[in-house]
This record gives C-alpha cells, sequence and structure tokens, in this order.
C-alpha cells in the first residue's frame, strides 16, 4: 500500500494582542515636560522683563533680547524634552520576550511621542498665554530700546486717529510764537484749522516721502503768518521739522530692520531646538528605559 504523504502542518506565528505603545508613560512624560517648560519660559520671561527698565541706563538692544529670548527657548527645551523623555522611559512596563534592539526602538519611539504631545499641548493649549506674556517683553525692551521717534514715525506713515496726536509735537514746533502779539490765528482762522492744515501737509510728506513744492510753500506762509517769523526764519523752521520726521523715519526703519532680522534668527532657533529636543527625548526615554531594566534586572537577582 502506498504511503499517502499528508502536508506539513506550519504553525502560525502570534502577536501580542496588547499594543507596543505604552500611553500611559507617555502622557505622564509628556506633562511633566509641557510643566517645565511653562515654568521655565516664565522665569525667562521674568528675567527678560527685569533687564527691560526704561530707568536702567544699560538697557539692551531689541537683537540682543530676542538674540537671549532665543537661546533660552532653546535651553528651555533641552531641559524640557530631556526630564520628559527620561521619565517615559523610566515608567512604562518591562517588554518580555522582545529583542533588544526592539527595546531600544520602541523606548526611542516613546520619547519622541511625549516630546510631541508635550510641543502640542504648550502651543495648543498655553500658547496664548505664554505669547502674550513673552510678547509683552519683547515690545517693551523694543519700545525702550528704540525710542519714541518709532511710534511717531509709525504713525506718521498711517493716516490713523492716533496721527494727531503723533505729530502734535512737530506741529507745536512749527507754530511757536515768537511774540506774544503772534499767538492770534490768521486770516479768522483757528488754532485747530491752522494745526490741522499743518498736520495733513506733514502725513501727506511722511507717506510720499517728500512734501511738494506747493505744499512746502503754503506751509511756510502758515508758519510765517503764525508765528510772525520772516519767510526766511519760518523756511528754515520748516526744514528743520521736516528733517527731523525724516530722521524718525529712518530710525523707525532701521529698528523695524532690526527686529525682522532678531525675529528670523528666533524662529530658526527656535525650530533647531525642537529638532534637537525630539533628539533629545528619544535618548533620554532609552536611557530610562534601559535603567529600569537593568534596575528590575538586578533586583530579581538579588
Amino acid at each position: 500500500m502506498a504511503n499517502v504523504l499528508s502536508p506539513n502542518v506550519v504553525s502560525e506565528t502570534t502577536e501580542s494582542s496588547s499594543s507596543a505603545v505604552s500611553w500611559g508613560p507617555i502622557v505622564a512624560g509628556a506633562f511633566a515636560a509641557s510643566t517645565l517648560s511653562v515654568i521655565l519660559l516664565l522665569v525667562g520671561a521674568g528675567l527678560g522683563l527685569s533687564f527691560a527698565s526704561p530707568w536702567s541706563g544699560s538697557t539692551p538692544s531689541a537683537t540682543t533680547f530676542a538674540v537671549s529670548a532665543a537661546v533660552w527657548l532653546v535651553i528651555v527645551q533641552w531641559l524640557s524634552a530631556g526630564v520628559g523623555g527620561y521619565l517615559t522611559g523610566r515608567l512604562r512596563t518591562k517588554w518580555v520576550n522582545v529583542h533588544t534592539d526592539e527595546v531600544l526602538f520602541r523606548d526611542t519611539a516613546h520619547g519622541f511621542l511625549a516630546w510631541a504631545l508635550a510641543t502640542l499641548l504648550v502651543a495648543g493649549v498655553l500658547g496664548s498665554a505664554l505669547s502674550s506674556v513673552l510678547g509683552s517683553g519683547v515690545q517693551t525692551a523694543s519700545n525702550v530700546a528704540s525710542g519714541a521717534a518709532m511710534g511717531a514715525s509709525a504713525a506718521a506713515g498711517n493716516a490713523s486717529p492716533q496721527t494727531d496726536n503723533a505729530l502734535g509735537y512737530f506741529v507745536d514746533s512749527l507754530f511757536r510764537p515768537t511774540d506774544a502779539a503772534a499767538t492770534a490765528a490768521p486770516n479768522g482762522q483757528n488754532d485747530a484749522a491752522v494745526t490741522g492744515q499743518a498736520t495733513r501737509i506733514l502725513i501727506a510728506s511722511a507717506v510720499n516721502g517728500q512734501v511738494s513744492a506747493d505744499d512746502k510753500t503754503y506751509l511756510v506762509r502758515l508758519v510765517s503768518s503764525r508765528t510772525g517769523l520772516s519767510e526766511a526764519d519760518a523756511t528754515k523752521r520748516v526744514d528743520t521739522v521736516l528733517a527731523s520726521i525724516e530722521d524718525a523715519k529712518n530710525k523707525a526703519k532701521a529698528a523695524a530692520d532690526k527686529a525682522r532680522k532678531a525675529s528670523a534668527t528666533s524662529a530658526l532657533i527656535g525650530a533647531l531646538s525642537l529638532v534637537i529636543g525630539a533628539f533629545i527625548a528619544s535618548v533620554a526615554a532609552a536611557l530610562g528605559g534601559k535603567q529600569r531594566d537593568e534596575e528590575q534586572a538586578l533586583f530579581a537577582k538579588s
């Protein structure tokens, strides 16, 4: 009787029904990292505001303040990512019947997930409050560094309701009378009408970059009739005020350019710190997981 060959019975490899991701340690590490980030950011904001005092004679510039803030953000990211990743690795449960390389990969992935969750928590939930605090500090330092000329020139370039107040000093300097007899407004015009015309001329010159010949002639006539100055002296005063406005605009542009460069540098450094923070969290989690397994092995032998 011929032998009947039976097919080989291949046993199927079964996998564990439990997930390789331990969300408990990930959430715990993320909360620890985000909390530490908030504390360190508030400390940095407090230190920054303490150096941005208008009463201090050595107040740092806006560029220095922005770079210092970026460096502090790097420190915050590294510290918080390291602590969160390490806690994630130490708190996870022991994986049995898993290759050493797989354990290393899982620990690294857990650290990365904890960093990602902490970043979302800080950026999404706490981002508005932190940006308000830090933004106030940056604005304070910028205002102290750039001075009042920045605000006056910015208002001169934008015809807004605050423009009259921004140009009030320049307008007043045009109509300072030389004697008491010159205080009366010419041609029946009141002070508001005269200053209003001068203000609008100055606004137009600030926006266009120069004052037209007709506007300048009319402005000189207004100043001469309002102050009692000769036409030559009135022309000199108008030229002086126009030069002051142009100088204020140039200072504002320089301050804005410095702020732009500082903001770009801060953004690039912040992005780099996030990437390095992810790496640190992953390495810290692998280190924490390794130490946990070693502690468990020593405890089992004892």
